[in-house]
Order: C-alpha cells, then structure tokens, then sequence
C-alpha cells in the first residue's frame, strides 16, 4: 500500500513523510523539484505540484492512499486533483484544511471513499515569522495578544498518519490543538527561555500589522481574514482539545518543547 503525500516538503507534509517511514510505509512524496529533496529510506520523491493535477498520472499510478495540505492556488484545482485520484485508484484520503471546509474539503467529502479531515488550529511553526525582528531586536510586533491553543507540526504529521494507516476515522473532522492556550506573550516568555535572552512584546494598531502583510505580498483578503482571524479568533482556537492525546495515546507536544527545537534559528 503506497501513500502518496502532498507538498511533502512543507511545514506539515514532511512530518507526514516522516511517520510514515518511521512507521515502515511505502511513501510517495511530491516536491517540485526531487532534487532537492531530503534522502530518506521508504521515500519516493516525485516531480510535480498538486495545484497542476493533470500532471499527476505518475504519481498518482499505484497509490492507495493521498494527502493533500491545503495550499495557495489548490482551492480551484484540488477538486480535479481528488476526482483524478478516485479514478486512480486512491481509496483513503486525509486533507488537511484551509482553515474552513472549502471546494477541496467539500470535494473530498463527497469523494465516495475513505476519508478524514484536520483541523488544526494555529501551528507553532508560526512563531518562526518573529525570526527576523528578534534577531535584530529581541522584540515581536503584534496587533493581537489572544490565547491561541497552538499545535506541533508533529502531532499533525503523527495524526495525518494514524488516519491513513488506520480504520475508524472515516468522515471525521479532528480538531487538532496544543496542549495549552497561550497568548502571544506567554509564548515570547517560553521562547526567551529556550533561547537564552528576553523577547519582548509590542503592541502594534491592527491597520499597521494589516500593511506589513501588504507589503510582504499578501493579499487584502488573506491578510484580512488572518489578522480578523487573531482580533476575534473562533472558541476552537483557544480551547484545548484531547483528540492529539486520544488519537495518538500520549500528551500533545508542547510549545516549549517546539522552542527548544528551534531556538538555534532564533
């Protein structure tokens, strides 16, 4: 049984490559380019982009199983990528979401084969966007100082895998979350411990933080719908949830455990 992975390299995907291979499964993974893709037993590399599906034949031949992370572009193509993979022969799939059930969600739903949706919540990684600031001045600048239940890439790898290996979660939708709810600062507590030297917090107004993402090239409606996301984020976002702990049968990662894994980029 072979699983094919989509973008395989990404904050998520690779830690779904990776449980699957620690796991002893076949992996099929899609990169843009395989040539610079890490070497790993038990890992295909592919060339190739979900968001061109018709261009998928390869990589799609022999595969039983398919996950997709929602990705920039993949809301008008993943609906053919998912009916290309039915046709193919693909008879589980995970999908983890955009941030609400969109066309690909919907299409996976309505796929006529085993499938499970993730939800997780804000990723930990997302704390890698202070990079620049705090190296160049231990401060982060943020318009919303909210509690946030955010999740290790890990434990979605880890969950992502368990579902497509495993019997059971068929047409569940998983709320995925952290072991704890933490503000921005408290975040910025941990992180300056991991790293050795104090991160401070400064509040900026919320149109400023809207024209940074402006000016990093998001769109108005992306950067709207995230900073509106973080000025009043949805109870899922700030409630813990055990269903890491369940699926999983040990404690969800933690975000100081995130932070002394990369506190050396930091």
């Amino acid at each position: 049984m072979t699983t094919l992975v989509t973008g395989a390299t990404g904050n998520t995907g690779r830690h779904i490559v990776a449980e699957l291979v620690r796991r002893g499964e076949p992996v099929r993974a899609l990169t843009r380019d395989p040539a610079t893709a890490p070497a790993g037993d038990g890992v295909e590399w592919v060339r190739g982009t979900h968001t061109a599906p018709q261009t998928l034949g390869a990589a799609l031949d022999g595969a039983d199983r398919l996950h997709i992370t929602m990705t920039a572009g993949l809301t008008e193509t993943g609906p053919e990528l998912v009916r290309r993979a039915v046709a193919a022969g693909v008879r589980r799939i995970t999908v983890l979401w955009g941030g609400w059930v969109g066309p690909v969600e919907q299409a996976v739903a309505e796929s006529g084969v085993e499938w499970t949706r993730l939800e997780p919540q804000e990723f930990m990684s997302n704390a890698l966007t202070w990079i620049d600031s705090i190296r160049a001045g231990g401060v982060v600048r943020e318009a919303h100082d909210f509690p946030s239940a955010v999740v290790h890439e890990a434990d979605i790898g880890a969950v992502a895998a368990t579902c497509l290996l495993a019997d059971g979660h068929t047409g569940r939708a998983y709320t995925l979350t952290g072991p704890e709810a933490l503000t921005t600062g408290e975040r910025l507590a941990i992180l300056s411990r991991a790293i050795g030297r104090t991160v401070r917090l400064e509040r900026i107004s919320h149109e400023q933080a809207v024209e940074r993402l402006l000016a990093a090239g998001v769109s108005r409606a992306d950067a709207d719908f995230v900073l509106g996301w973080h000025a009043d984020p949805p109870p899922e976002a700030t409630t813990v949830d055990d269903t890491v702990r369940r699926l999983l049968g040990r404690p969800a990662r933690t975000f100081a455990q995130w932070a002394r894994e990369h506190a050396a980029r930091f």
